[in-house]
């Protein structure tokens, strides 16, 4: 099991992800992707693509990072998308209020109001965690970044992905053929000036978010695949279990149980399995957990968290989740902008609803560092799946003399062609070994002196260490049947 500083040291020996602006000192909350962590990340961002819009009518769209000051308007972000903070009066470090209870309290004080914190300070003592000082009234901070577009217009950095796709819903609708349900998706980044951020990638203030929003008739909130997931179990944990342990119910039981729509039901099961069988999640360390009322975001009515079990954190923790928006934003985009959001479908004329489902990609490549790390007497390694190993396979050559380090390029330049390969020839076969298994690389390729004589390789299995001798133009064909 990895501590924080075990995955911090990993990511940023090999290239993973380090502090943004580091020979500065950095700053808290941004982090750069090496070359490994842009390469994982992409892994990440095309399974979740080609998984999630599969569907016909999804597609993807890339609107701007900066928006109108009115669009946070209509969505309410201006006016409720507040955190807690209490500042010390003593170094006038700022803290997020509830993060500093919970941390004195050792309880989850999530949706506590800032006069209800406030209390809890004033109650238990609670002090500034820095230098010990008393702290002042908690207030609260607006988490948008503003900035000035040009000499006139006030605009932000957008919070969340999700507002793009609304304030082009009609014009999406119209050039789509006017049909529903619509899916409209982004992979894009999203920025919030978190108080204080921290666990690495877990909370940042420039984060990449995959968020799709499907517009569908309020009135048939169905889908037409559900027969094929009503029997499959999901794992949840509703709002009403006082105790810590989930419940696993089929798709067709948790709708009449915890008055779910069928829709919302469907795409449960979709995302659960997109975590166990695409990201190799082990069953123990998924769940989805509801939020109630006072927990949720103030413009979702249904709202269940994707929580990863990680050893790093010692906890479940948030890496995404399921948001039924309603028509909250639709419609307080009309209100504002005095513009129409209703649409003549079916015969009739309405405000379409939104289903929101939304994933942290930052917080999914750190949870897949920490739940596929291991740590064996002789190496460490990353058991991670093909699919979101940043690296495939690696080529060495078991000495640099006599035409085997040759020999390897060429094997690796043919690899290349197909498979994102590493090459390798520094060093001993252990330590080049030992170096590709802690970047969680599933095959090692080695030419040896074998090699000359019959134009085939090892290959190298990364979990079992198994070896196997193949001919090299069967190499890819091999290695591609093994990791599918």
């Amino acid at each position: 099991m990895p501590t924080l500083e075990v995955i911090e040291q990993l990511a940023k020996r090999r290239g993973f992800f380090y502090p943004s602006s580091e020979i500065y000192g950095g700053l808290s909350g941004l982090y750069d992707y090496g070359h490994l962590g842009v390469l994982m990340k992409r892994k990440i961002e095309d399974s979740w693509r080609k998984y999630f819009l599969d569907e016909e009518n999804f597609y993807e769209v890339d609107p701007s990072t900066i928006m109108h000051e009115k669009v946070f308007e209509a969505s309410g972000h201006l006016k409720s998308f507040v955190d807690p903070v209490a500042r010390c009066k003593v170094c006038h470090t700022t803290h997020r209020a509830d993060f500093i209870v919970e941390e004195f309290l050792k309880q989850k004080f999530t949706g506590m109001t800032p006069m209800e914190l406030q209390e809890l300070i004033k109650e238990h003592k609670v002090r500034c965690t820095n230098c010990g000082g008393e702290l002042e009234e908690v207030g609260v901070l607006n988490l948008m970044f503003p900035l000035d577009v040009g000499l006139e217009k006030k605009g932000y950095l957008r919070p969340e992905t999700a507002q793009g796709v609304y304030v082009n819903f009609q014009r999406q609708f119209e050039v789509l053929r006017k049909r529903l349900p619509l899916g409209l998706a982004i992979v894009g980044k999203a920025f919030r000036n978190e108080i204080s951020p921290r666990q690495l990638t877990i909370r940042m203030r420039e984060f990449t978010q995959a968020e799709l929003q499907i517009f569908f008739d309020p009135e048939k909130p169905t889908h037409e695949d559900f027969i094929s997931v009503k029997k499959y179990e999901l794992i949840l944990l509703p709002a009403t279990k006082k105790k810590q342990s989930h419940v696993e119910i089929a798709v067709e039981d948790a709708v009449k149980k915890f008055g779910l729509s069928e829709i919302y039901a469907y795409y449960l099961a979709k995302i659960q399995k997109f975590f166990l069988e695409k990201l190799m999640i082990p069953k123990a360390k998924f769940r989805f957990r509801e939020l109630d009322e006072e927990e949720r975001a103030f413009y979702n009515k249904t709202h269940w968290d994707i929580e990863l079990k990680l050893g790093s954190l010692q906890d479940f923790k948030e890496v995404g989740g399921l948001h039924y928006r309603a028509d909250h934003d639709l419609s307080g985009h009309e209100k504002i902008s005095k513009q129409s959001q209703e649409i003549f479908f079916e015969e009739k004329k309405f405000i379409p609803h939104v289903l929101e489902l939304s994933f942290g990609i930052d917080r999914i490549l750190f949870s897949l560092l920490d739940i596929f790390y291991e740590k064996e007497k002789d190496r460490t390694l990353l058991k991670l799946p093909s699919n979101s190993a940043p690296i495939t396979v690696s080529v060495f050559p078991l000495v640099n003399k006599d035409g085997l380090d040759k020999k390897a390029k060429e094997v690796h330049k043919i690899l290349k062609k197909e498979l994102e390969t590493f090459y390798d020839d520094s060093g001993s076969i252990g330590r080049m070994y030992a170096r590709s298994d802690e970047i969680g690389t599933p095959f090692a390729v080695t030419i040896d002196f074998e090699t000359k004589k019959d134009d085939t390789v090892t290959v190298r299995e990364r979990d079992s260490k198994r070896q196997h001798r193949v001919k090299i133009d069967s190499l890819i064909n091999f290695i591609e049947k093994k990791f599918s």
